[in-house]
């Protein structure tokens, strides 16, 4: 199989069957035989199409009645020839024709014939594509959103901040490693990886972050496998220290898969302390086992927990509490671009009520003096700032904390303390909010 028929079967099992990118793509590359050149190429191709779906179907609906009902597997076939013709230099249009047409060939002589004419009709006038509708539905097209997301992005932001954010979110995320302090220096590991010729620099915003330009995967690296880097986006980087940890402090960590955040908490204390590690699925919790023991770490205590429901063992049990809570993940859709498409506006307001138990428990568990940390990876305000305002008025010994990590152009800061991150090619888009118990 070679990459186009492998992007059209993982394009299936996400847009169609709504399985997540990351997961069945990874599955794939690991095993199709293929040279590193076509792996990535299978990446950028999947991530594209999915990333740029509206536009992709808006430039077929120029050419068929009704996309609706268009076969699966030809529409498949067909947006991943577009997305190559449009958005991708390195693969001629009649190539990408020529393949489409005998792909579509396994389906039928009408689906290639079908397929044939699209894309010749489509080659001739790439720009005369119609967009019929409004400004929202002109964004659609550019940005390849829905014009829901698009207009609740406008609404709470302005048009000009909600094109930003809705471009940001298009831009290919680069990976960056968070290194393992309690097993080497930051210096050690960048000449490794130099030595090992990737191409890196310092981190954006957080000093314990390596970005990585170049190189092969990082999971099969050795610095990797002896634990002394984990892959963390340095949006969820800047959290942990935020805690303003220091050594044997009780730390509850409620909703702590796949324990990115957690085990960067145990470095911090330097396997002092305990960190106590909750989740509601068993298998997950496997996930952070397997983390903490490749990174050295021996103060995480994994548990089984729903943080909707009280603990009253944990009650003014902990000096430290962080709430990544479930949230719609908009502040990640470089990474899982598939939420422009498996989102609707219901699960947006339908994840507050979850939200809002877990924040009430957390805070029954924090000491007094204590410090808790509320994070999400959306930029919907519903779940952030008004989540925040919500608490602060019915928890009267509740007070902001200020946040200041520094003055790049993503990192915005409300008049009360709280920080909104605006995705770019750096960072996921996220937000935090720092409490104090009085």
């Amino acid at each position: 199989m070679n990459c186009r028929n492998l992007a059209v079967k993982v394009l299936r099992r996400v847009i169609n069957e709504g399985a997540y990118s990351n997961i069945v793509l990874s599955k794939e590359l690991n095993d199709a035989d293929l040279a590193d050149k076509d792996k990535s190429l299978l990446t950028e191709i999947v991530y594209g199409v999915l990333r740029r779906k509206k536009t992709l179907d808006i430039i077929i609906s120029n050419f068929v009645r009704d996309i609706k009902f268009m076969d699966d597997e030809v529409l498949n076939i067909l947006r991943v020839a577009i997305y190559q013709m449009a958005f991708l230099d390195k693969i001629p249009s009649y190539a990408a024709c020529n393949e489409a047409v005998d792909d579509a060939k396994k389906i039928s002589e009408d689906a290639s014939k079908l397929v044939n004419g699209i894309l010749r009709n489509y080659t001739k006038n790439p720009d005369d594509i119609k967009v019929p509708g409004n400004k929202i539905d002109e964004y659609a097209y550019k940005f390849s959103f829905e014009p829901w997301m698009i207009r609740l992005l406008i609404k709470q932001y302005g048009e000009d901040i909600a094109k930003k954010i809705m471009s940001g979110l298009n831009q290919t995320p680069k990976v960056s490693v968070r290194v393992n302090n309690v097993k080497c220096h930051y210096d050690e590991v960048f000449d490794e990886l130099v030595e090992m010729g990737y191409s890196v620099e310092d981190g954006f915003v957080c000093p314990e972050a390596i970005s990585i330009k170049g190189g092969s995967s990082i999971q099969d690296n050795p610095l990797f496998k002896e634990g002394k880097v984990t892959v963390q986006d340095e949006s969820a980087m800047l959290v942990a220290p935020l805690l303003e940890l220091e050594p044997n402090m009780k730390v509850l960590d409620l909703c702590s898969a796949p324990g990115g955040k957690t085990t960067h908490i145990a470095e911090i204390l330097e396997n002092t302390g305990e960190v106590s590690a909750f989740d509601i699925h068993e298998s997950k919790l496997g996930l952070i086992k397997e983390n903490c023991e490749r990174l050295g770490l021996t103060n995480v205590k994994l548990e089984l927990g729903d943080a909707t429901k009280l603990n009253a063992n944990l009650v003014a049990y902990a000096d430290r509490v962080l709430i990544d809570v479930p949230c719609s993940g908009v502040g990640i859709i470089r990474k899982k671009p598939e939420i422009k498409w498996n989102k609707k506006r219901t699960d947006l307001r339908e994840i507050i009520p979850i939200q809002r138990d877990i924040m009430k428990n957390a805070w029954e568990y924090l000491k007094t003096g204590g410090i808790m940390i509320y994070s999400t990876c959306t930029l919907n305000k519903e779940e952030n700032e008004e989540n925040i305002e919500w608490f602060l008025n019915t928890h009267k010994d509740c007070k902001i904390k200020k946040i200041f990590i520094g003055k790049e152009d993503n990192l915005v800061y409300n008049k009360e303390g709280y920080l909104t991150i605006m995705p770019n090619e750096n960072m996921d888009g996220f937000f935090v909010a720092k409490l104090e118990k009085q």
